[in-house]
């Protein structure tokens, strides 16, 4: 799977077999289902921009704010030992549990903070 991003959206890019056709859903819209489709890559990305600025008005239209795909929230349940071993090196290199967490998984996912 490929992706397209606009206006701090990011969107899927699949191909449908049965239908010779390229389509997508905008990603982490648990709520709002943003969807689009296109004969070749130029034609899904006007309809992933369109149907993103479609939403953006529908949502200002209706007097809401749209919704973004990630908050920056993440809940993560973890082992008590996981958790004191955090606890203990972020207290080791002076730094907060959420610190060192964020840190480290930016530096997991190729990241510069």
């Amino acid at each position: 799977m490929g992706t397209m991003k606009y206006k701090g959206y990011t969107g899927s890019v699949d191909y449908s077999e049965e239908d010779n056709c390229l389509y997508g859903a905008v990603l982490g819209m648990s709520h709002d289902a943003i969807t689009y489709e296109g004969k070749d890559v130029d034609e899904l990305r006007k309809d992933f921009e369109g149907a993103v600025d479609d939403y953006i008005e529908s949502c200002k239209a209706q007097g809401r704010a749209p919704r973004k795909p990630y908050s920056g929230n993440l809940n993560v349940r973890l082992t008590p030992e996981i958790h004191s071993r955090i606890a203990t090196i972020a207290q080791q290199t002076g730094t907060t549990i959420n610190n060192y967490i964020r840190q480290t998984l930016a530096k997991a996912v190729g990241i510069t903070l």
